[in-house]
């Protein structure tokens, strides 16, 4: 503040202390600020100086006179604000929890000093000085002020005082009170609770009551003994070291046997020693609780000395009380030193009863409890964890117990294996579990403690799964331990390797950047469960990790997108990551030739793996297509002819899922418009086997239901050697099903079959169906194209290759696949004994005439009941002889329609022309007849206008007509109902055969 000095010349004593006073006045202002308790009563105390100074000023102005009454005014205010001055820098510099010791004596005497400066200028003669009438004005009000100011200690600071005048009363308060008394005075004087904080304070405290001594204010040095005294049972005040002298030199000045209590201990009513002993207006002594009960009674006599008592007078016997207490101390102190060595015993039941006593004497008292520590039990208890369970639980209970305190703590720690010894009861017994997890839960408190938990194998994972335990206390100590333990990362990937990702998912989203980047990380290198992979998109993992792959540089761009590649293999989180946008980031990464290979590496498997979710979406959801726009099909295939191995083969996946995915239609004919299937058709020669494998399995997609143009653009007989080389080779089963599935796929034109021939393809597809016990979906899936490509070699147009396919004995095996195949072999099969069997009738042989006599010629060949000649399945390809009818018979029975044609085609072929006599009978003889009845109504119109095509030959016969007539009608008067016109025409010509119609009917 700068204040307007007088610079007239001094005239008189007067003048010169209004100058000191100005001085003065101006340093409390400034140390008001550094005064260390109090500040606002000293800022008071400043605000109302301040205003003194213009007075102060104006009076040097004034060139006042000296007179008795004015010098008599200024000496009071000059040594009254010297005195402020004082009190203020004492205030700024003495130690703080003096200072708070002394703060009703600090109130005191900043109220009286003000009071006096009040009082000082109320004696200021104003008349004779000639003031001006402002300046009269203010001195009048500023000391009407400073008269009514009131200072006073704060509530905090009076209730600290309190307590320490109650603890000083009682002297035999436990350490949890100091304890509990050093954290009020820690925070009203602004230090930290830390114990090294609180030890230098103290320290300075002790200085400051040596000062007092050297002052010689003996007062002041008692009082600050005890407090001091009082102080010093908590534990920041004196090292464990000290406590420890202090301890052992008091008990071995005790001696080592108990004492036994003296008679003045014990009520004269109750017989025992007095816990409350109360002082009655005779002057005896009694228990509280035995004499209010007396006077309860009814009685009013003294029940010593019989005389009169006042009843309302009972007087607490503290000096008495503390002698009890003092010769209980003594007795506890013996009691607890002899223990220990039973302890040690090799008798159980001993050290059992020897720990429920220390487990007594624990719960007691705080200063048994400090004790039991100070003996140096803790080992002893550590060692006892090796126990049996009875001993190991009361070892944990007691241990539990100490640990509340911090040196306990500290002791603990440093116990050999001790944390490690807790740790393994964790996996014991839920009773013995419960009390470690508590036991540790209570040591994590403590900084070295926590680094030490961590560390000991087993126990994040034990704590993991107590976490979700039924029992909710031990599950709620669990979770708050582990809590406590996740302020190291190295503990939080611990707790994520064993599936408890809450505090990882934390600091990933709200961590320093280089601890999301471990987070980060340890996701990326995880073995993740479907379930973990779940619960961390569920915990918002997603998040964080797509901002990284947007705004993070290259290092935190790829761990981010390896994490994403992790979880996104779970189809449920790929489709999440489609929704949320991840496939633009993604793809801007793959495409960016700047980015580094292992990042383009780990994008492109990502993609593929978000591919291969959009396969599994469920009809109730709205579709999720992964590419935006048809743009990106050419775009991201074309780095196929661009990239490393590893981004060839998740590109490849890519478009193998989305192939399989509900956008699969307009993906295919993408893919083949700009001419994908030759560069698939190169990659089938890739060196790279993985690569290879992968672009047969797109090249197979591509090649089913594909517009034959553009298979044959880019298919020829180089293309058709390396196909089967890969069949022959591979040790891949998917790579064999799909190369097989693409010589399956490829039109039947007969120059491809010629290719396929000359390549020695008949025998090494047939040696697959020899050896195709199916077992498995890829066996399954290779015996169907097998059989799909056998198909080719059946034609009935090409007797040839008819010939060649049945001389590698594939007739037998097919009929089998009848039985054992999936759906689509059996209907692969039946469709090539179809076409062999309309080759039959020209192939059976016929009957020979017999020559010589009877009785010496050969017996007679079997001839066929269809086919009225010699047949086999060699040479004629006959159902009946390859005993194939009553299999194609039962496939008629299974619910796939294409089966059923393919099945009813092939029997069809025996009733053909002249053979629907013999043929029908054959049909009949397997029961046939029944099923193409059913067929009639089948919602697939081919099947049905197969079925009535059949019957109406069939029912030609008379025979037939007249067993399985009636089971034909209803089913027939339907369609000529609701039939189609070519249907219901049909229908109506077999119903006149029946004679249900006039073969005039109009139907006709």
């Amino acid at each position: 503040m700068t204040v307007d000095l007088a610079t007239s010349a001094s005239i008189g004593p007067a003048s010169e202390a209004v100058s000191q006073s100005v001085e003065a006045i101006l340093e409390i202002v400034l140390a008001a600020n550094d005064v260390l308790v109090k500040k606002e009563s000293f800022k008071e105390l400043a605000t109302y100086l301040e205003r003194i100074i213009p007075i102060l000023n104006e009076l040097n102005r004034k060139n006042v006179s000296d007179s008795e009454s004015l010098n008599n005014a200024i000496e009071i205010l000059n040594r009254e604000i010297r005195a402020a001055k004082q009190l203020t820098l004492e205030c700024s510099k003495r130690n703080k929890v003096y200072l708070l010791m002394n703060c009703r004596a600090i109130v005191k005497r900043l109220d009286d000093t003000v009071k006096e400066i009040s009082r000082a200028l109320d004696l200021l003669p104003l008349a004779s000085l000639n003031l001006t009438s402002g300046i009269s004005e203010e001195i009048g009000e500023l000391s009407d002020k400073m008269q009514r100011a009131e200072f006073r200690a704060a509530m905090a600071e009076e209730e600290i005082l309190d307590k320490i005048e109650s603890g000083i009363q009682e002297r035999n308060i436990d350490r949890s009170y100091a304890n509990n008394l050093l954290v009020l005075i820690a925070e009203a004087v602004g230090i930290s609770t830390e114990r090294s904080a609180l030890k230098k304070e103290f320290e300075e405290f002790k200085n400051e009551i040596e000062n007092a001594r050297l002052r010689k204010d003996q007062a002041e040095a008692i009082q600050m003994d005890q407090i001091m005294a009082l102080l010093e049972r908590a534990d920041a005040t004196s090292s464990p070291r000290e406590k420890e002298l202090k301890h052992f030199s008091k008990r071995r000045s005790l001696g080592s046997q108990p004492l036994e209590p003296l008679q003045s201990f014990y009520c004269p009513i109750t017989r025992d020693v007095m816990v409350d002993p109360v002082e009655t207006s005779s002057g005896q002594t009694f228990e509280r609780s035995a004499i209010e009960t007396w006077f309860s009674d009814g009685n009013k006599l003294c029940p010593l000395t019989m005389t009169p008592l006042n009843t309302s007078f009972l007087r607490p016997n503290k000096t008495l009380r503390q002698s009890i207490e003092e010769w209980k101390d003594r007795n506890t102190m013996i009691t607890i030193a002899s223990i220990r060595p039973t302890l040690e015993s090799e008798e159980e039941e001993e050290v059992l009863h020897s720990l429920e006593q220390l487990q007594d004497l624990c719960e007691q008292r705080d200063l048994h409890r400090e004790w039991v520590i100070l003996e140096n039990y803790i080992p002893t208890l550590i060692k006892l964890l090796a126990k049996n369970r009875d001993i190991r639980n009361r070892a944990l209970v007691i241990l539990c117990i100490l640990a509340k305190d911090d040196d306990a703590k500290e002791r603990i720690v440093k116990a050999d294996n001790a944390i490690e010894s807790i740790v393994r009861s964790l996996g014991r017994r839920v009773g013995e579990r419960k009390l470690a997890v508590a036991l540790l839960l209570e040591l994590s408190k403590y900084y070295l403690a926590r680094d030490c938990i961590g560390k000991v194998q087993g126990c994040i994972l034990l704590l993991v799964t107590m976490s979700s335990s039924d029992d909710s206390q031990a599950a709620r100590d669990a979770q708050e331990l582990l809590e406590n333990l996740s302020f190291s990362d190295q503990n939080v990937i611990q707790m994520a390797k064993a599936n408890y990702f809450r505090h990882l998912l934390h600091r990933l989203s709200t961590g320093p950047e280089d601890v999301k980047m471990i987070m980060a990380t340890t996701l990326a290198d995880m073995e993740l469960t479907d379930h973990n992979k779940e619960s961390l998109f569920e915990g918002g993992a997603l998040g964080p990790l797509l901002h990284f792959v947007s705004h993070g540089d290259t290092q935190v761009k790829n761990v981010a997108v390896k994490a994403l590649r992790n979880l996104s293999s779970l189809p449920k989180n790929g489709l999440q990551m489609i929704r949320e946008g991840a496939v633009r980031p993604l793809l801007d990464t793959l495409y960016h030739s700047s980015s580094s290979s292992s990042l383009r590496e780990h994008a492109a498997g990502t993609i593929m793996h978000l591919a291969v979710s959009t396969v599994s979406q469920e009809s109730s959801q709205i579709p999720v297509s992964l590419l935006e726009s048809d743009d990106e099909i050419p775009r991201l295939f074309s780095l196929i002819n661009l990239t490393g191995p590893d981004i060839q083969q998740s590109i490849i996946q890519t478009f193998q899922a989305l192939c399989q995915s509900p956008s699969a239609p307009s993906i295919k004919t993408k893919l083949t418009q700009f001419a994908a299937v030759q560069v698939l058709v190169q990659l089938c020669e890739h060196e790279d086997l993985c690569v290879r494998a992968n672009a047969v399995k797109l090249f197979c997609c591509l090649t089913e239901g594909s517009d034959e143009a553009t298979i044959l653009e880019h298919v020829n007989q180089k293309c058709i050697e390396t196909l089967l080389k890969i069949i022959k080779s591979s040790k891949d089963e998917e790579e064999i099903a799909s190369a097989m599935g693409i010589v399956s796929n490829l039109p039947e034109l007969p120059h491809i079959t010629l290719w396929l021939l000359d390549a020695g393809a008949l025998p090494v597809i047939s040696s697959y169906l020899h050896n195709g016990k199916q077992n498995n979906p890829r066996k399954n899936q290779l015996i169907e194209n097998a059989v799909g490509a056998i198909c080719r070699f059946s034609v009935p147009t090409n007797l040839e290759w008819q010939k060649s396919a049945a001389g590698t004995d594939i007739i037998p095996l097919l009929v089998q696949l009848l039985e054992s195949g999936t759906t689509l072999t059996k209907k692969r099969a039946a469709i090539s004994l179809c076409r062999f069997s309309e080759s039959s009738l020209g192939l059976s042989r016929s009957i020979p005439k017999r020559k010589g006599f009877l009785c010496f010629s050969a017996p007679p060949e079997t001839i066929c009941l269809v086919h009225g000649g010699i047949c086999s399945i060699e040479s004629s390809f006959c159902l009946v002889e390859a005993d194939a009818v009553r299999p194609l018979v039962r496939i008629l029975g299974e619910p796939d329609p294409g089966a059923c044609e393919a099945s009813l085609d092939a029997l069809l072929t025996l009733i053909e022309g002249e053979r629907l006599q013999s043929g029908s009978k054959v049909l009949a003889e397997a029961n046939a007849i029944p099923p193409i009845i059913k067929f009639l109504g089948s919602p697939s119109p081919s099947l049905q206008e197969k079925a009535l095509h059949a019957l109406e030959r069939i029912f030609r016969l008379v025979e037939f007509k007249m067993k399985y007539g009636a089971l034909a009608q209803m089913p027939l008067v339907d369609l000529t109902q609701r039939g189609s016109g070519s249907v219901k025409s049909l229908a109506a010509r077999i119903l006149a055969h029946l004679n249900v119609l006039h073969d005039q009917s109009s139907y006709f």
